[in-house]
């Protein structure tokens, strides 16, 4: 019995001992990995060696959990990174960046509620840790931008897709025809797996546009710009005649680097690549080139010292000045945190994209857009889903001069492989419409309507046959329009456009007074029997101050009306101090007096019924003239109707040149 159990135990003793060597030999075996950046290979040893290590071996498994946590961390393959950083969370890691690193991994996963508990279990830890505090109010919004996204749509390209990984489209230069893209598809050089992300190295590949639209299949550039190594995200001048890329060389001995090379284009194809030397330091990585929108700038990437911490965006300038030769930038902290801000590209505006998870973002890298307001300070604006997404989005590029393009995204696949995205932003239509038309008249087809905007606006344009008109506007833009007409007063009026989006429509009519006959001005009133203006005519009144300011060189004449009813000259005193109370009001207002002449008719001028006013009462024709024996004819209704008619008070232009030529 005692010999059995001897060997029993014997027995257990060796299994436990080649357990452990098993585990020890592809520890070390991911630690050679990982010492070359290898972490894909790295990953899967740590994985094994983390299998046959007893659950009693707290310790280890949580530093193995933890090594290969940071192995798909470093992959970008945030989903598996999720469950070993749990390991090592639960095994008793004592580095807390285990749980900061597991809240990052379950905000890629999407899972926001268990990221916001991690970062928070984090914080009591270490509080006041910026990039923590930025993945919790992460987590927080990430829930609201998902069900409020913007108006972009986004579609999964069929056309730019292959089997593989497919990422960092750039149109060539200005050709909207032709698209490069990054790709692992089995056409790329080489038949072997790449030790750092499971796939075969990538390569540079080239989608033509037919003459009808469509994308034509996708095909590797034929060039010394592909080869054994790691070739793509590329950038290229805005003639399309130079391409700027990334290349990363592998060495299984000690880690390579990653540069940037740029290639000539001659006629169909591409010369022989040289590499862009930055700086001296070659321990440092230079990628995701982008050239500026005059050309003389090249920005990129890299985690050179002098940084703001992990990955920065800098540049370099590449114009002809030598003066300028060689001058080398950090965009600073108003762009880089101490997070990676990466993928550098250019709106059509001239403002820089570039993605980062140093911002408050939905997960992984976001794509983020920035102005520049000063030498320092940058605006900088997450542009939400559905472009961004929990997972990691970047490589961003547009249609000259247009919100449209593709980006890159792993969204939705499992196993971290990049997939090509369209993208575009449905056009913001802010119309102006309106008429130009004679005060108490019709249309004036003849007019013209000049607008200046404080974007720098500055046009005129003519209107309809039927005096209608209709022009786009710029939104959160004010406008001053100016409505004029030979033989009309000019008339101006404001507009200041919303920055709402979608579409918006606004109206401003422009009514003319006439240069050439009396102009009735609505909705004077006087107290009964009295010359003295009531309030509610100060509207009307203020507008024809704005009018008279408008057009300086003015004079006019001030006439008040009355009725055929009381005695003529009554009528007559009544209706000057009716019209030298207007004056009064005028000049109280600015307007200078010797450009107002009171006249009071009295119930010497009636009314002569215009076309208009035909149209209205139908016992009415044009040409009629409301004199006391023309009413007498009407019924009683129809009588008060022209009283009131032929009670009121009316402008009209005396001369156009006054102080003119002073």
């Amino acid at each position: 019995m005692q010999k059995a159990i001897t060997q029993i135990l014997t027995l257990t003793l060796c299994i436990l001992l080649a357990t452990a060597c098993g585990s020890d030999k592809a520890i070390k075996k991911g630690d050679q990995y990982a010492a070359v950046m290898e972490y894909h290979e790295a990953a899967k040893e740590y994985k094994k060696g983390y299998r046959k290590i007893s659950p009693k071996e707290r310790a280890l498994r949580a530093e193995v959990a933890w090594k290969m946590g940071e192995c798909y961390r470093k992959s970008y393959n945030s989903v598996m990174a999720v469950g070993a950083y749990q390991n090592a969370v639960r095994y008793g890691y004592p580095d807390s960046m285990a749980l900061r690193y597991l809240a990052d991994a379950q905000l890629v996963k999407g899972d926001y509620k268990a990221a916001q508990k991690s970062y928070e279990e984090f914080l009591a830890l270490a509080p006041g840790d910026r990039m923590a505090m930025v993945g919790l109010e992460s987590a927080k919004q990430s829930a609201e931008w998902k069900k409020n996204p913007t108006r972009y749509i986004v579609k999964k390209s069929k056309e730019l897709n292959g089997q593989r990984s497919d990422y960092c489209p750039a149109f060539v230069g200005e050709d909207t025809t032709m698209i490069v893209t990054t790709s692992t598809r089995k056409e790329a050089t080489g038949e072997e797996l790449s030790c750092i992300t499971g796939q075969k190295s990538a390569d540079i590949f080239l989608t033509k546009r037919d003459e009808k639209g469509k994308w034509q299949k996708t095909e590797k550039i034929e060039s010394d710009i592909n080869g054994e190594y790691e070739d793509g995200a590329c950038a290229f001048t805005p003639d399309g005649k130079v391409m700027y890329f990334t290349r990363c060389a592998m060495d299984e001995q000690y880690p390579r680097y990653a540069t940037i090379f740029k290639s000539n284009r001659s006629d169909a194809s591409w010369t022989k690549p040289e590499q862009v030397v930055v700086s001296s330091d070659t321990l440092s990585a230079y990628a995701h080139p982008a050239v500026s929108p005059c050309g003389e700038w090249l920005y990129f990437t890299s985690n050179m010292a002098g940084g703001c911490g992990g990955l920065d965006i800098w540049r370099l300038y590449i114009g002809q000045s030598k003066a300028m030769e060689g001058i080398l930038e950090n965009l600073g902290s108003g762009i880089n945190t101490e997070a990676d801000e990466q993928f550098p590209a250019f709106g059509p505006q001239g403002e820089l994209f570039f993605s980062s998870n140093g911002y408050p973002g939905m997960g992984g890298l976001d794509i983020y857009s920035a102005v520049q307001v000063n030498d320092t300070i940058w605006d900088v604006k997450n542009i939400g889903a559905p472009v961004n997404s929990n997972a990691d989005d970047f490589g961003i590029t547009f249609a000259p001069g247009l919100y449209r393009g593709f980006f890159s995204s792993n969204r939705g696949d499992s196993r971290g492989w990049d997939h090509i995205y369209s993208f575009m932003l449905p056009e913001t239509v802010h119309t102006l419409h309106g008429w130009i038309y004679e005060k108490d008249g019709y249309e004036l087809p003849e007019g013209v309507i000049y607008m200046i905007g404080n974007d720098g606006t500055n046009t005129s344009f003519g209107v309809m046959k039927d005096g209608s008109y209709s022009v786009r506007v710029t939104p959160g833009v004010e406008y001053v329009l100016l409505g004029t007409c030979k033989g009309y007063l000019n008339y101006m009026q404001e507009l200041k456009t919303t920055l709402d989006e979608g579409e918006h429509k606004y109206q401003r009519d422009f009514i003319l007074p006439s240069a050439a006959r009396p102009v009735l001005i609505d909705n004077i009133f006087y107290e009964y029997n009295k010359a003295t203006l009531t309030a509610s005519s100060a509207s009307s009144l203020d507008e024809l101050v704005e009018m008279l300011e408008l057009n300086p060189n003015v004079t006019i004449e001030l006439a008040a009306h009355c009725d055929n009813r009381g005695g003529d000259s009554y009528n007559k005193r009544l209706s000057q101090a009716r019209a030298e109370s207007v004056v009064k009001y005028l000049v109280e207002k600015g307007i200078e007096k010797d450009r107002l002449t009171p006249v009071g008719y009295g119930e010497n001028a009636p009314k002569v019924v215009t076309k208009k006013m035909a149209e209205q009462y139908d016992f009415l024709k044009e040409g009629d003239v409301l004199t006391e024996k023309f009413i007498n004819t009407l019924d009683k209704d129809e009588q008060e109707v022209c009283h009131q008619l032929n009670r009121r008070t009316e402008f009209q232009v005396l001369r156009t040149t006054y102080k003119l030529y002073e």
